[in-house]
């Protein structure tokens, strides 16, 4: 009988798996029938798992997280949406964690349940329940006023004392690690109120618990500041420049001249010629004000080029567009792909301004963020636009941040230009062409002291996260190792 024709030449036999090892191991069945009944084997296997049962089987010195604070989380929320001048701004939980968060839904307050209950209170710790989950943050001034998903775990301790070290504790990889053995789900993970519970946690000292109080005051007095220099900076910059005129939303439609579509940029895209980028440029560029343009004032404007992406312990930390814009973000990723030469041409310095320049326009594309010594030593994505200041300034790198990340007369402009379907992209030329009007050097160096020195509140608030995080994680290493003159006696 002949055999069918192959495409490709017959393959060898394989008598063992070649690709990667199963990874198992034994336990005791009481720990498959204790209070939790947790069948999945991956909780087992995991790293936490195993300094979970090492800190509980130390005799003392630590408790449940229940006895000294309150996990609880609002029902699920149903909500009625409503347009933003009738309803109350409402966040997501990924957006909690942004630095600056931008509502994309609001809700009617009358028609939403509990609603009292969905405010978070200033200092309360929230911890992701959803996703990836066990990622802690203290709530500041981004979030007054706001109504909050309910998919963010809320942590109130009980006494005011244990705050900083319970939040200090929640940010320590190896408890972060302990968090992650007890989740649950297949496609998208779980934390539930009861596994925060029953989480062990130590009994330090008082004295050295004083210590974690501080800097978690720190951390919100330098994030509440950050946020009202921001909000007063860009109410200066709006005094001066003006109002700009109500050419509408676009919503409904408009519509745009022929010479614009087939000028020297021939942008056929409606969103290059929407009503509110116009109006931005029309108050911009009013008043008899001087303009100049962007690619005059700057080094270079530029985007580095693709670079294949292996990972390893022993890499430079690597942050993605998303987490530039982010309140302490998780770095988990290490580059070892890039070298030498190659590395230097995704490190930044600080003063850069970075523009995520890929993703959708109702997200993080279009943001600006000015570097600062945190962002230094650390490979950036490719997906972020890089403006780098001339050695001399021509003009104050705080102000061209506030000139192209104003929300009403900055962002508009920047997104105009964006280009693509399914993911849009920005240009460095469309952004070297951006207008940039002067203003008096008293008014811009205002609205530069106050972006610039936000900036440096939000990299100093990122440094004690990590901070206070290291040190939890050496209270757990030394208890596990036995020492106990850190521990409540």
């Amino acid at each position: 009988m002949a055999l069918r024709a192959r495409l490709t030449p017959p393959r060898e036999f394989q008598t063992d798996w070649p690709w990667h090892k199963v990874k198992s191991s034994s336990i005791r069945a009481s720990l498959l029938f204790s209070a939790g009944r947790r069948m999945e084997a991956e909780n087992f296997l995991a790293s936490g798992f195993g300094t979970r049962l090492a800190m509980e089987s130390k005799q003392g010195g630590w408790t449940q997280l229940q006895e000294i604070a309150r996990t609880w989380q609002p029902s699920r929320l149903k909500g009625i949406q409503v347009n933003a001048e009738f309803g109350t701004p409402f966040l997501a939980a990924t957006q909690v964690y942004d630095v600056r968060p931008i509502p994309r839904k609001w809700l009617s307050l009358n028609r939403t349940s509990d609603h009292a209950e969905r405010f978070i209170s200033h200092g309360t710790i929230l911890v992701t329940c959803s996703g990836s989950v066990g990622r802690a943050m203290l709530a500041h001034a981004t979030t007054d006023g706001v109504l909050v998903s309910h998919d963010l775990l809320r942590v109130d301790a009980k006494q005011n004392d244990w705050r900083g070290w319970i939040y200090s504790y929640l940010r320590a990889p190896t408890v972060r690690e302990m968090m992650k053995a007890a989740r649950y789900g297949h496609i998208i993970k779980h934390l539930e109120t009861h596994h925060l519970d029953s989480l062990p946690i130590l009994r330090l000292r008082k004295e050295l618990r004083a210590a974690f109080e501080t800097r978690a005051k720190e951390i919100i007095e330098f994030r509440d500041r950050a946020h009202r220099l921001v909000n007063q900076a860009e109410a200066d910059y709006a005094q001066a420049i003006g109002e700009p005129p109500d050419l509408g939303d676009g919503s409904l439609g408009f519509a745009a001249r022929a010479s614009a579509m087939f000028g020297r940029g021939r942008r056929l895209e409606g969103h290059y010629h929407n009503p509110r980028a116009r109006a931005a440029e029309h108050a911009v560029r009013s008043g008899g004000r001087r303009i100049e343009i962007l690619r005059t004032l700057v080094e270079s404007v530029f985007v580095p080029g693709r670079f294949k992406h292996v990972y390893g312990d022993d890499g430079v930390p690597y942050l993605d567009s998303a987490q530039i814009l982010e309140v302490a973000p998780d770095i988990e990723k290490r580059v070892l792909s890039l070298k030498g030469e190659k590395q230097a041409g995704y490190l930044v310095d600080a003063g850069a301004l970075l523009l995520p320049c890929s993703g959708q326009l109702h997200g993080i594309i279009g943001s600006v963020v000015l570097a600062t010594t945190w962002h230094e030593n650390k490979v950036l994505t490719n997906h972020v636009l890089r403006i780098l200041p001339k050695a001399k300034a021509q003009i104050r790198v705080g102000y061209l941040q506030q000139v192209l990340s104003h929300p009403v007369l900055g962002r508009p402009r920047v997104l105009k230009g964006a280009f693509g379907s399914s993911v849009p992209e920005l240009s460095p030329e469309d952004i070297c062409d951006l207008s940039v009007p002067r203003l008096q050097t008293s008014v811009e160096d205002k609205v530069a002291d106050a972006m610039e020195e936000a900036a440096k509140l939000r990299a100093r608030a990122d440094e004690l996260e990590e901070e206070v995080a290291t040190e939890a994680d050496d209270h757990v290493s030394r208890f596990l190792a036995g020492e106990r003159h850190h521990i409540e006696s």
